[in-house]
């Protein structure tokens, strides 16, 4: 079981359905609302951005995991 499946079953059996139902439905019509405020360039490189600082992380990360395997080895 992936650890995505283990957070929602553990949430299903704690929130009701019709709870979660109305959560997705109100972040979708947020979604919705916030792109109707900017343009849809804006939309787009908001995106690209946001994917650049995950990446960022990711390459901080890989990099901090490498020294320490060096020090171990």
């Amino acid at each position: 079981m992936t650890e995505k499946t283990a957070r929602e079953s553990k949430f299903k059996s704690r929130i009701p359905e019709e709870t979660r139902e109305h959560y997705r439905n109100a972040r979708e019509e947020m979604r919705k609302g916030l792109e109707t405020l900017f343009p849809a360039g804006f939309i787009k490189h908001h995106r690209a951005a946001r994917k650049e600082v995950l990446l960022a992380w990711r390459s901080m990360l890989d990099s901090v995991i490498e020294d320490i395997d060096k020090k171990i080895a």
